[in-house]
């Protein structure tokens, strides 16, 4: 059967990634849009022109009964009560990550779905992105052999502050670096890694004007004993490579990002042929300094993520993002912001 979703939200998370991800994913119907900015309301028509476009989230629980999935893909303060009307409507959600601004509001959501026996799950969607994709299958098979750090970057040149919600600094917005790279960074560090058992971080405000963090250096000191690096933020002018995992038998070294994003801004469908490959010169390199290699990269596969949601309501079969994996890392988010500002590295609570 075909399953009908609502979009709420038709910005960047909602036109670039979910609406084209819906599209061209098999058995899902992308049924309805929300969204009251007009000149968004025209683009949906445009991009979706078999979908409804509303003005309102009341229209989608109003007509619960026509949907099967309902996407959250506003700005983050809105996430929990959108995310908690859907659930209030007995809707399966999919949350666009931050899950929410805090892990206190961020649980009450787990345990209203869990209760209500609504499936939830978050937007990871770097999770499917080629070169990390890569890292797992390498350290999975042993090819580094026992890996002692993991430096990973999502750095961009944005010297000047650009208006909108993600900029501000009023409560509830969940602005700013750690938040919006961080998410990314910390899920696929614990992804990787495991738990955490101390963290560390510098934080600042680089740019004129700046209400948020525009970067951040998050340290991970896993129970395991990898440390894991991460680098985050809009004031880099030199990036430096996306990801570097040492070893005590080789190492491995990439640069640049997953090319999914920049082909859904360009208008490229996800169910294209050759979809998330990587050119041959872009491959990372493996190796000790002597005799460094190039190593294919695993596709990206950002279409995953909406087949296994697919599957999940159809069959019964788990979510593909567990919505407590995305709490722990909003709980580590607020603990690296307390680091920083305590300059002090503090030790990861037990999780719930």
């Amino acid at each position: 059967m075909t399953l009908r979703v609502g979009l709420l939200g038709y910005g960047t998370a909602g036109r670039v990634f979910h609406a084209p991800l819906i599209a061209a994913t098999a058995g899902l119907r992308l049924d309805t849009v929300v969204t009251r900015d007009p000149q968004r309301r025209a683009q949906a028509r445009a991009d979706h022109p078999d979908a409804r476009v509303v003005d309102d989230a009341e229209h989608l629980w109003q007509a619960a009964d026509q949907l099967d999935l309902v996407v959250v893909a506003a700005p983050n303060r809105q996430h929990v009560p959108l995310a908690r009307a859907a659930v209030a409507a007995g809707l399966p959600v999919v949350v666009d990550k931050p899950l929410a601004p805090t892990s206190a509001q961020g649980w009450e959501l787990v345990t209203d779905a869990a209760a209500a026996g609504v499936p939830l799950t978050v937007f990871q969607n770097r999770r499917w992105d080629g070169d990390y994709r890569t890292v797992c299958r390498l350290v999975e098979a042993g090819e580094l052999g026992r890996v002692a750090r993991f430096e990973s970057r999502f750095e961009r040149w944005r010297p000047a502050v650009k208006p909108g919600w993600r900029e501000s600094g009023a409560p509830g917005e969940a602005g700013g670096a750690l938040f919006d790279l961080g998410a990314h960074l910390i899920d696929q560090a614990v992804r990787l890694f495991g738990p955490v058992e101390r963290v560390y971080a510098e934080v600042d405000r680089r740019r004129p004007g700046a209400e948020v963090d525009d970067y951040a250096f998050v340290a991970l000191t896993h129970t395991r004993g990898v440390r894991s690096h991460l680098w985050m933020g809009a004031v880099t002018a030199q990036l430096g490579p996306r990801f570097r995992v040492l070893g005590d038998r080789a190492a491995y070294t990439s640069w640049g990002m997953d090319p999914q994003e920049a082909a859904l801004r360009d208008g490229r469908r996800p169910d294209e042929p050759g979809w998330g490959r990587v050119d041959p010169r872009r491959y990372g390199r493996l190796g000790a300094d002597d005799d460094p290699r190039a190593v294919p990269t695993e596709p990206g596969r950002y279409p995953d993520f909406y087949l296994q949601v697919a599957t999940a309501l159809r069959d019964g079969t788990p979510m593909p993002v567990d919505p407590a994996d995305a709490v722990a890392v909003v709980e580590l988010i607020e603990l690296a912001h307390e680091a920083a500002a305590r300059g002090v590295t503090l030790p990861v609570p037990p999780r719930r």
